[in-house]
């Protein structure tokens, strides 16, 4: 499996790998075993201010592109791919834990997203307008310039895919860093694609998010940021970005409902709460807050506990595994102890909750689907972001009050409502404040081309479809006198 991997990866700045300016390195670490798998240069300031430089450069030309070039360019991406998902899966199984199976999904998924905007791209069109009989006015939507782009370790295919499709498709150029808890992903990527994109066009830089993160967002050379992470660094990136007064698109925490009513069809419902385990719920938009009715409340409980039981935690190239590691130690420890607070506030442990040590897995970091029952929607557990396998189950008792019970937290990113009443299903949709909302469903209708973001401290902005083209582009108009 480790053939797969380069023993050191550099920066990729015009074209070209690189060693970083100070020949700084980090250690990658399997999350899965503990070993060291390699070790990926360090980006300082300098290696930021070449990156940027790059694109500027590459823009002078990626910009002249027409919509039919920069739609074949996708297509080869996309095409390259898949036809590398193999080695790509595994890579991003042995960086971040992920299921083999899991993450060879996420690469097909962004090859189809990087198709969609290929398509998406022929028909993107600016306006034109005549304002009287001596007047005609056009707009047009440019590329906005150099973007910068953060990626996060939980899916960087998928996320790396919403961020770079949109931008590579209306012209602009980028800096991509991805996070230093998965860079391999990113990094393969870009080795895979390395002959097909033009120099300077993508530029990738790893490091930490306090370095050469933290250089991306002070260089007064990007025209745009794009960062998906916490919303604790997201409120980072947007001050950031109002210092350089340029836009930001932010997709940030999530604290996502599940709503179960009593008339729901069970089967949904249970593949709905598998869906919470995927990637072990290091996912943004996991619906971690459970909310039974109090007719059914026992009974869905025991199913989930059912379930979150039967899971095979394991080894994330191993078939069989069903839940692989999470992605770093200090991620683990935080979710641990997100456990332990949950016991002390009185909530009860109906499962899991212990680190898995058995079969091998004594060296890695891996833990048992864990839920924890009784919870009230007063308790940190329930208002906090744990992005873990820990699932809270909150009681209620009618509409109004789960919508309102749902609505009292600062995040806005997804949800899902589980009824055969169509309209308490709408009712419920709409009442909820989040940016979208499942019916009868969790995760699993996730298709290409489904806008995806929140609201509230869940973010700004909008990826995974076109209208993101938005953000990667500014208005210019053109103002025509007709007069002879």
């Amino acid at each position: 499996m480790h053939n797969y991997l380069q023993e050191k990866y550099g920066l990729f700045i015009d074209g070209s790998w690189v060693d970083a300016h100070r020949k700084e390195t980090f250690k990658v670490i399997n999350p899965s075993t503990g070993e060291e798998l390699c070790c990926c240069a360090e980006a300082s300031r300098e290696d930021v201010d070449k990156a940027v430089q790059a694109a500027w450069k590459a823009f002078q030309s990626y910009k002249k592109t027409s919509p039919v070039e920069r739609s074949a360019l996708l297509h080869r991406i996309a095409d390259a791919m898949t036809a590398q998902v193999d080695k790509l899966a595994m890579v991003e199984c042995l960086d971040t834990g992920k299921l083999y199976k899991e993450a060879k999904s996420d690469i097909l998924f962004a090859a189809d997203f990087y198709r969609y905007c290929a398509g998406a791209i022929m028909t993107y069109e600016g306006k034109a307008s005549v304002i009287n009989d001596t007047t005609m006015s056009l707009i047009l939507r440019e590329p906005i310039g150099v973007v910068g782009q953060i990626v996060p370790w939980n899916v960087p295919f998928v996320v790396g895919a919403w961020k770079l499709g949109p931008a590579l498709a209306v012209g602009c150029t980028t800096v991509v860093k991805p996070s230093r808890y998965a860079s391999l992903g990113m990094l393969e990527f870009m080795r895979c694609i390395e002959d097909i994109v033009p120099a300077g066009v993508i530029n990738i830089v790893t490091g930490s998010g306090s370095r050469c993160g933290q250089y991306l967002l002070e260089h007064p050379g990007l025209r745009k940021l794009s960062f998906t992470g916490s919303t604790e660094v997201g409120r980072v990136v947007g001050e950031a970005a109002a210092r350089k007064i340029i836009p930001v698109t932010l997709e940030l925490g999530g604290k996502s409902v599940n709503i179960i009513f009593p008339d729901s069809d069970r089967d949904k419902v249970k593949s709905g709460l598998r869906a919470f385990l995927v990637n072990a719920a290091q996912v943004c938009s996991a619906g971690s807050r459970l909310f039974l009715h109090e007719e059914i409340y026992d009974e869905i409980l025991a199913m989930a506990v059912d379930l979150f039981n039967s899971i095979k935690v394991g080894l994330p190239w191993e078939e069989e595994s069903q839940m692989g590691a999470l992605c770093y130690k200090g991620h683990f420890e935080k979710v641990m102890n997100y456990v332990a607070l949950g016991l002390a506030e009185g909530a009860r442990l109906a499962c899991g909750g212990t680190r898995v040590t058995e079969n091998g897995l004594d060296k890695g970091n891996f833990m048992r689907p864990t839920i924890l029952a009784d919870v009230t929607n007063e308790m940190r557990v329930a208002r906090e972001e744990i992005f873990g396998p820990v699932l809270v189950v909150i009681k209620f008792r009618d509409e109004e009050e789960v919508i309102r019970m749902a609505n009292d937290n600062s995040y806005g990113l997804s949800g899902a409502v589980y009824t055969r009443d169509l309209n308490r299903a709408i009712r419920v949709a709409r009442g909820v404040e989040t940016g979208r909302m499942w019916i009868n469903a969790y995760g699993d209708i996730s298709t290409t081309g489904v806008i995806f973001g929140g609201c509230k401290e869940s973010g700004i902005g909008r990826e995974g479809h076109w209208l993101s083209f938005d953000h990667y582009t500014q208005i210019k108009s053109i103002v025509i006198n007709l007069a002879k």
